[in-house]
């Protein structure tokens, strides 16, 4: 980590020294843990783009060179060859499983796919158009009410910190299909420990009369989008899971934390945004080629929600993989949807077009993940739960590494005001 190199900075006819640290892949630090204490200035970075907040083993991301890497292993490696499940016992480890104990944390997760009666009880009192994102939030800080023994200890031993994960992997896919099934009046399907983590889900969410939405292809298209969104360094739902749990709330208020950061439409809810675009352009009369001119237009506001991405100044990996089972889950449902259609033109002419070529506006994984879960026949207001049941082991992981670390503090960060300066207090009758 530390390099032994020092960086200057002058400041105020002082010079102080400010240590230099290097991550595994070459990403350089300046540690200004001591900056204000040494000069009595703070840094100012709006957005935090260029401030580290913890130093993390578990994501490595490269937006230059379109890098996403769990733990050290490849994203499209695990989405290839691994499973959600196991995918998420090395995130939460740091290495992946044996079989032995990959059985044993699988049998974890099925013997914890039930939730207290209190808990489907709280979700029908929602009324049924209310955001699904608003009962999964609810429900999940509401289990911390009916295990009063982590509701304010944090965990410290590994076997408890497992069992805490085991039961959020199992109750968050319970939770969704819950809200799911109330939204639509449905009664409220169990769940089935015989079967894998995704058919699971998929036959809660949509009963065990729907071969086709709950049939194998669509449960290993669901698989992958699940590990592609598993994690992704330190983003805005993430940091307020770390920020939340750093004054040591439980981890079910830290996750519930989580869920709300994601709601946001700058964030979780950027798939969705892709659906009501293709909506828009369907209602115009589906000319996908006039919108593509209106996003080269600089006069025009108009955005192709979908393409490019903050941090990938490449093309997305993960939108490589899933683009895959996106064109096979299409196929294997032979859905007859007008706005997929609509989509599948959108991105071949973009994918040829210059102007998009030149400025690496590729279709990223929001775009492809909205496409296939229209066509699984998720509605569009389930799509952010969806991104927060694949987010949670990233989630738990970066808190459990956060408690776990011996520099563990609790988040304060710092302000410059800009407000009035000092003023007298002026009594009620002498204001005019």
């Amino acid at each position: 980590m530390s390099t032994g190199k020092m960086a200057k900075l002058e400041f105020d006819s002082k010079t102080i020294e400010l240590p230099v640290t290097v991550g595994t892949e070459g990403e350089a630090c300046f540690d200004i843990g001591e900056l204000r204490a040494k000069t009595g200035a703070i840094t100012m970075d709006n957005g935090l783009m260029n401030t580290g907040a913890c130093y993390s083993a578990i994501t490595f991301l490269d937006g230059d060179k379109g890098t996403l890497n769990y733990r050290g292993y490849p994203i499209d490696q695990l989405a290839e060859y691994s499973n959600f499940l196991e995918t998420s016992y090395m995130l939460f480890h740091g290495n992946l499983p044996t079989a032995a104990q990959l059985k044993i944390f699988n049998d974890k997760v099925a013997s914890t796919q039930t939730v207290p009666e209190g808990i489907h009880q709280l979700i029908k009192t929602f009324p049924k158009n209310a955001h699904p994102m608003s009962m999964l939030s609810s429900a999940l800080v509401a289990l911390s009410g009916h295990q009063s023994e982590w509701c304010e200890k944090v965990p410290s031993k590994i076997e408890d910190q497992e069992m805490l994960y085991c039961q959020l992997l199992a109750q968050t896919k319970i939770l969704i299909a819950a809200s799911f099934r109330h939204s639509q009046g449905l009664p409220y399907v169990p769940s089935n420990p015989k079967l894998d983590y995704c058919s699971d889900f998929l036959q809660m969410f949509f009963g065990t009369n729907a071969p086709k939405q709950t049939g194998p292809l669509v449960a290993k298209a669901l698989d992958v989008l699940l590990i592609l969104h598993a994690d992704h360094e330190q983003n805005c739902s993430t940091s307020t899971v770390r920020m939340v749990g750093s004054s040591k709330a439980n981890v079910f208020a830290s996750m519930s934390a989580g869920v709300d950061a994601l709601w946001g439409p700058l964030h979780g809810g950027a798939n969705q945004k892709v659906i009501e675009m293709l909506e828009l352009i369907h209602k115009d009369g589906g000319d996908f080629r006039k919108f593509i001119l209106k996003a080269k237009d600089k006069n025009d506001n108009f955005l192709l929600m979908g393409f490019g991405h903050r941090v990938y100044k490449n093309f997305d990996p993960r939108a490589k993989i899933i683009k895959v089972e996106c064109d096979s889950v299409l196929k294997d449902l032979a859905v007859k949807d007008s706005l997929l259609e609509i989509a599948k033109g959108l991105e071949a002419e973009a994918l040829k077009d210059q102007y998009f070529v030149d400025r690496k506006l590729y279709p990223n994984v929001d775009f492809y993940s909205g496409i296939i879960y229209r066509a699984m026949g998720i509605p569009t207001e389930f799509f952010t739960p969806m991104f927060a049941l694949g987010r949670m082991p990233g989630w738990f992981s970066q808190w459990k590494e956060m408690i776990d670390s011996p520099a563990h503090r609790i988040a304060r960060p710092r302000q410059i005001y800009t407000g009035s300066a000092l003023r007298d207090y002026v009594p009620l009758e002498k204001r005019h």
